[in-house]
Protein backbone atom coordinates (compact mmCIF):
# COMPACT_ATOMS: atom_id res chain seq x y z
CA UNK A 1 0.00 0.00 0.00
CA UNK A 2 1.42 3.38 -0.59
CA UNK A 3 0.63 6.30 0.78
CA UNK A 4 1.08 10.12 -0.96
CA UNK A 5 1.15 13.36 0.50
CA UNK A 6 1.30 16.85 -1.13
CA UNK A 7 2.21 19.60 -0.38
CA UNK A 8 3.46 23.18 -1.71
CA UNK A 9 -0.35 24.56 -2.95
CA UNK A 10 -0.98 27.90 -1.79
CA UNK A 11 -2.52 31.26 -3.44
CA UNK A 12 -0.36 32.79 -6.01
CA UNK A 13 -0.74 35.49 -8.31
CA UNK A 14 -0.97 35.42 -12.45
CA UNK A 15 2.15 34.99 -13.91
CA UNK A 16 3.70 33.19 -10.23
CA UNK A 17 5.46 30.13 -9.35
CA UNK A 18 4.70 27.26 -7.25
CA UNK A 19 6.70 24.08 -6.42
CA UNK A 20 4.01 21.15 -5.93
CA UNK A 21 5.65 18.01 -3.89
CA UNK A 22 4.17 14.66 -3.39
CA UNK A 23 6.30 12.66 -0.99
CA UNK A 24 5.26 8.20 -1.11
CA UNK A 25 5.88 5.92 1.47
CA UNK A 26 4.89 2.28 1.68
CA UNK A 27 5.67 0.63 -1.00
CA UNK A 28 8.53 0.65 -4.28
CA UNK A 29 8.39 3.95 -4.77
CA UNK A 30 11.12 3.82 -7.05
CA UNK A 31 9.48 1.22 -9.40
CA UNK A 32 6.26 3.25 -9.79
CA UNK A 33 5.20 6.13 -12.25
CA UNK A 34 4.06 8.64 -10.92
CA UNK A 35 1.28 12.03 -12.04
CA UNK A 36 -0.34 15.04 -11.26
CA UNK A 37 -3.99 15.65 -11.62
CA UNK A 38 -6.23 18.39 -10.87
CA UNK A 39 -9.88 18.86 -10.22
CA UNK A 40 -11.50 22.59 -10.56
CA UNK A 41 -14.85 23.55 -8.90
CA UNK A 42 -17.51 21.96 -11.01
CA UNK A 43 -15.15 20.65 -13.10
CA UNK A 44 -14.00 16.43 -13.25
CA UNK A 45 -10.35 15.95 -12.56
CA UNK A 46 -7.66 15.97 -15.22
CA UNK A 47 -4.25 14.93 -15.86
CA UNK A 48 -1.98 17.53 -15.56
CA UNK A 49 1.57 15.11 -16.34
CA UNK A 50 3.69 12.40 -15.57
CA UNK A 51 6.67 11.02 -15.38
CA UNK A 52 8.12 7.13 -15.76
CA UNK A 53 9.86 5.30 -12.76
CA UNK A 54 13.48 6.31 -13.38
CA UNK A 55 12.23 10.12 -14.57
CA UNK A 56 13.64 10.09 -17.93
CA UNK A 57 9.50 9.85 -20.01
CA UNK A 58 7.72 12.45 -18.87
CA UNK A 59 4.26 13.66 -20.36
CA UNK A 60 2.20 16.89 -20.31
CA UNK A 61 -1.36 17.49 -20.70
CA UNK A 62 -1.52 20.87 -23.80
CA UNK A 63 -2.45 23.44 -21.36
CA UNK A 64 0.47 22.90 -18.72
CA UNK A 65 3.04 22.38 -21.90
CA UNK A 66 5.79 24.77 -20.97
CA UNK A 67 4.58 26.09 -18.12
CA UNK A 68 5.01 23.39 -16.24
CA UNK A 69 7.79 20.14 -14.90
CA UNK A 70 7.49 16.90 -13.31
CA UNK A 71 10.29 15.69 -12.10
CA UNK A 72 11.42 12.89 -9.20
CA UNK A 73 14.36 12.32 -6.73
CA UNK A 74 13.74 8.21 -5.90
CA UNK A 75 16.33 8.67 -3.19
CA UNK A 76 13.69 10.93 -1.21
CA UNK A 77 10.30 9.29 -2.96
CA UNK A 78 9.01 12.41 -3.79
CA UNK A 79 7.84 13.89 -7.20
CA UNK A 80 7.59 17.35 -7.48
CA UNK A 81 5.55 19.45 -10.25
CA UNK A 82 7.00 22.88 -10.95
CA UNK A 83 4.63 25.52 -12.33
CA UNK A 84 5.17 28.61 -13.73
CA UNK A 85 3.62 31.64 -15.69
CA UNK A 86 0.59 30.16 -13.39
CA UNK A 87 -3.02 31.18 -14.97
CA UNK A 88 -6.21 32.13 -13.14
CA UNK A 89 -7.68 29.22 -14.73
CA UNK A 90 -4.89 26.63 -13.39
CA UNK A 91 -6.80 26.89 -9.76
CA UNK A 92 -7.54 23.51 -8.38
CA UNK A 93 -6.65 20.84 -5.94
CA UNK A 94 -3.75 19.30 -7.53
CA UNK A 95 -3.35 15.62 -6.67
CA UNK A 96 -0.43 13.14 -6.69
CA UNK A 97 -1.24 9.42 -8.02
CA UNK A 98 0.94 6.57 -8.14
CA UNK A 99 0.62 3.34 -11.03
CA UNK A 100 2.14 0.10 -10.56
CA UNK A 101 2.91 0.58 -14.27
CA UNK A 102 5.79 2.41 -16.52
CA UNK A 103 4.16 5.69 -17.10
CA UNK A 104 0.36 6.44 -16.99
CA UNK A 105 -1.89 9.56 -18.19
CA UNK A 106 -5.55 8.16 -17.57
CA UNK A 107 -6.58 8.43 -14.11
CA UNK A 108 -8.15 5.11 -14.08
CA UNK A 109 -4.28 3.80 -14.81
CA UNK A 110 -3.73 4.96 -11.00
CA UNK A 111 -3.83 3.00 -8.16
CA UNK A 112 -2.99 5.43 -5.18
CA UNK A 113 -3.94 9.01 -4.46
CA UNK A 114 -2.98 11.75 -2.57
CA UNK A 115 -5.26 13.93 -0.37
CA UNK A 116 -5.12 17.18 -2.70
CA UNK A 117 -3.21 20.32 -2.38
CA UNK A 118 -5.41 23.72 -3.18
CA UNK A 119 -4.01 25.67 -5.60
CA UNK A 120 -5.39 29.20 -6.67
CA UNK A 121 -4.14 31.49 -8.74
CA UNK A 122 -5.41 35.54 -8.96
CA UNK A 123 -5.75 37.77 -11.37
Amino acid sequence: QVQLVESGGGLVQAGGSLRLSCAASGGTFRRTAMGWFRQAPGKEREFVAAINWNGIIARYAEYVKGRCTISRDNAKNTVYLQMNSLKPEDTAVYYCAAADRSIAVRDSEYDYWGQGTQVTVSS
